[in-house]
C-alpha cells in the first residue's frame, strides 16, 4: 500500500514559517523524486518545489523562490518544505507527490502518487 501524508499546514500571520512533512510509506523513498503542488479555491493546482531522487537536483517556482526551501531525510522516509516569508498568495492546500520519473519537475501529470493535502493559510 503506497501513501503519502502531508502534515504542518496551519494557520500563520504573513512574514511567518511554516514546515510541511511528506512522510512516505510502502515504498522505498530513495528512488523516487518528490514534488510539492499548491492550489487554492478557484485556481488551477500550481507546482512549487521538486527534489531529485539523489537531492542533487531541486527546483522552485518563480512565486516561492528565495522564501521556500525543499529537503529529504530518506532514512526518515520523510520530505520537507520549509516556507518562509509566507505571503497571504501562498494560501492553499499543499500536496506532496512521488514518481519513479527523475525528470518530472514541476510537471503534475509525471507524478503518479499524491498524498490528501494539508491547508495552508496566511492571514492577520
Amino acid at each position: 500500500q503506497w501513501r503519502l501524508v502531508e502534515s504542518g499546514g496551519g494557520l500563520v500571520q504573513p512574514g511567518g514559517s511554516l514546515r510541511l512533512s511528506c512522510a512516505v510509506s510502502g515504498f522505498t523513498l530513495d528512488y523516487y523524486a518528490i514534488g510539492w503542488f499548491r492550489q487554492a479555491p478557484g485556481k488551477e493546482r500550481e507546482g512549487v518545489s521538486y527534489i531529485s531522487s539523489s537531492g542533487d537536483s531541486t527546483n522552485y517556482a518563480d512565486s516561492v523562490k528565495g522564501r521556500f526551501t525543499i529537503s529529504r531525510d530518506n532514512a526518515k522516509n520523510t520530505v520537507y518544505l520549509q516556507m518562509n516569508n509566507l505571503k497571504p498568495e501562498d494560501t492553499a492546500i499543499y500536496y506532496c507527490a512521488a514518481t519513479y520519473n527523475d525528470y518530472a519537475n514541476l510537471m503534475a501529470r509525471e507524478y503518479d502518487y499524491w498524498g490528501q493535502g494539508t491547508q495552508v493559510t496566511v492571514s492577520s
